[in-house]
């Protein structure tokens, strides 16, 4: 399911927008935005095709689809050992506006809220989009030490939310259960809500494991709101679906209010319901497969990576990016980005505080979720452009 005769460039060049294929040139290779070049699990096309033969395509319960609540918690309850709660959980217009819905319910103007460095943007911009400023805390790639002291230091009275992305996009960092408990226990003192993203959850690479903050003990349960999606999994990002899980029922009070549902000014579609509900109670082995194809796609970048001239790159623990340091050649990240693609033919994302905070600059962003081909292809147009530096 994963070789180079499941990329279908044709459709790809039709219709995957944000930054890939359907946006650049035709000559042009987008290892950019992280979604997958392959077609999504056929239980889910079938699934999607089965409803819509009725033709009834109805309002849903503001909450959410039983069935999608209900899987939803099985999952966190079997595969995150976390004691979650159908009626504490409901759908979402994507994790993205899950995170920007956490802000909207916990922060107000003028508060603070802790976000990683460097993170993807989208935890700034949903903190400062409710007035509130987002305070950065370094947060070092691979196995080096986290400097939880430095975080506590951080923490001023008018701090709300600890944002936590794990795995953290764009590093790759997966945070061992140590580091989640000293986090958790930060929380804990000082009563500050834990935002968990855990979209990446299921791109992890052996001998690595993920442990979900939630599942530590109750009292850091309790201070955590989890928020999920289905993109990064199962390939459903333009279904925009992701889900919600709150730990009591006041923060779910506060959140479901807040995200205007029962108003209908906004809501989830009935179709991602469907498809997200069929990925998580039937395509465990479609998951499970692509997750050892992106360990070899995993391998094969960084080994390239490492070879190119100017360039260093570790091992991601978690997600399908590679996160490149390229102050070795002596031109800044946008300079690097711009020559390789015009030069070499490939889009990267550019390290820039735009795009994951002040801790990204000398650094580009590769995602490998494609094939052996198309990603043996782009490497080879990047280092031969790069060796003439």
């Amino acid at each position: 399911m994963f070789d180079n005769s499941f990329v279908k460039l044709d459709i790809l060049k039709q219709r995957a927008y944000n930054l890939r294929w359907a946006t650049v040139p035709e000559s042009v290779i987008p290892l950019t935005a992280a979604d997958p070049d392959f077609p999504s699990a056929p239980e889910i096309a079938e699934a999607l095709t089965k409803f819509i033969q009725d033709r009834y395509l109805c309002y849903g319960p503001p909450e959410g689809l039983p069935d999608f609540k209900e899987n939803v918690a099985h999952y966190f309850q079997q595969k995150r050992n976390i004691s979650a709660l159908p009626a504490f959980t409901f759908p979402v217009d994507s994790a993205a506006f899950g995170i920007s819905l956490v802000c909207q319910t916990f922060l107000n103007p003028l508060d603070e809220a802790i976000i990683f460095d460097p993170v993807d943007f989208l935890f700034r911009y949903s903190v400062e989009n409710v007035g509130a400023k987002a305070i950065p805390f370094a947060i070092p790639a691979g196995t080096d030490i986290v400097d939880f002291g430095q975080l506590e230091t951080l923490i001023t009275a008018k701090t709300r939310l600890i944002c936590l992305c794990n795995p953290l996009n764009p590093t790759g960092k997966v945070f061992t259960r140590s580091e989640l408990q000293q986090l958790g226990a930060i929380a804990c003192k000082y009563n500050l809500i834990i935002l968990s993203d855990e979209i990446w959850s299921d791109i992890v690479y052996q001998p690595n494991s993920y442990t979900s903050i939630a599942s530590l003990d109750e009292s850091i349960r309790q201070q955590t709101v989890i928020v999920t999606g289905f993109s990064k999994s199962y390939g459903l990002a333009g279904l925009r679906i992701g889900a919600i899980v709150a730990s009591n029922q006041a923060h779910f009070d506060q959140l479901f209010k807040a995200s205007l549902h029962q108003s209908t000014v906004h809501g989830v579609n009935i179709l991602g319901q469907i498809a997200a509900s069929t990925a998580l109670s039937q395509c465990e082995y479609w998951l499970k497969d692509f997750v050892v194809h992106l360990h070899k796609m995993r391998q094969l970048c960084v080994n390239e990576l490492n070879d190119m001239k100017g360039v260093s790159c570790i091992a991601p623990e978690g997600c399908y990016v590679a996160f490149a340091n390229i102050k070795n050649t002596h031109k800044s990240s946008k300079e690097i980005h711009e020559l390789l693609f015009n030069e070499a033919k490939v889009a990267v994302v550019p390290g820039l505080k735009e795009w994951f905070g002040d801790g990204a600059d000398g650094y580009i962003r590769l995602s490998f979720a494609t094939s052996d081909e198309i990603l043996t292809q782009a490497l080879t147009q990047i280092k031969s452009t790069l060796k003439f530096l």
